[in-house]
């Protein structure tokens, strides 16, 4: 059987993924479409557009970065599972916890990574502040602005970084960002999405690295 065209998308940008990613990502399109119609976790003029703007946009980040195997990484307000579920399947040895405040999210999120045994996801119904544990990076997908954001995961992070880029935050974030990051007082710097992904989606899309 053919790929479908929008996963191919993938393959364009991530070349040399194993059968069974490439498989597991093939899936997202299916399992999203059938749950989304139970729980509205993606807008529904989005859900035609999954793998440009919520599969490949989560995997910008691992264009910027390599997660090591045995990394920890935090995903905050998840929602059905953007952008941890992608990264989970294209690093398979990094652990991934994700997180969201709304409880039937959450339950898409545990039902897609089932379905695509994907053994280093880990998700729960809390709040990021209630999070207990500590992790090499934090990831989110513009949940709220930078400044009310950063309290809610200053103290998340472990001591010693063993990547490229110190340990911190990788914030998915659109549109015009001086006016919130200068409003934040933090040490963020911008990525530009179009470096990365010729797509017009991504023309005004960024990586906001903040390092802790």
């Amino acid at each position: 059987m053919n790929k479908p065209m929008d996963a191919r998308l993938i393959d364009t940008y991530f070349p040399g993924l194993s059968e069974q990613q490439q498989q597991q990502f093939e899936r997202l399109g299916e399992l999203y479409a059938y749950w989304n119609a139970q729980i509205n976790v993606i807008s529904r003029k989005d859900i035609e557009s999954l793998y440009e703007r919520h599969v490949l946009h989560a995997l910008g980040i691992a264009k910027f970065i390599t997660f090591k195997s045995g990394a920890h990484v935090l995903d905050v307000g998840t929602g059905g599972g953007f952008p941890g579920i992608p990264l989970a399947i294209l690093f398979p040895e990094t652990h991934f916890h994700l997180v969201d405040s709304i409880g039937k999210k959450i339950k898409v999120v545990k039902e897609v990574a089932q379905a695509l045994a994907l053994t280093n996801v880990r998700a729960s119904h809390i709040r990021a502040e209630q999070v207990s544990d500590q992790y090499d990076f934090v990831v989110s997908r513009a949940v709220t602005q930078l400044k009310e954001f950063y309290p809610w995961v200053r103290q998340k992070f472990k001591k010693k970084s063993v990547h490229a880029v110190p340990n911190g935050i990788l914030y998915l974030k659109g549109g015009d960002l001086a006016a919130e990051i200068r409003e934040s007082k933090l040490p963020a710097e911008l990525y530009p999405l179009s470096d990365y992904f010729h797509e017009d989606f991504f023309a005004t899309k960024y990586i906001v690295y903040i390092p802790v």
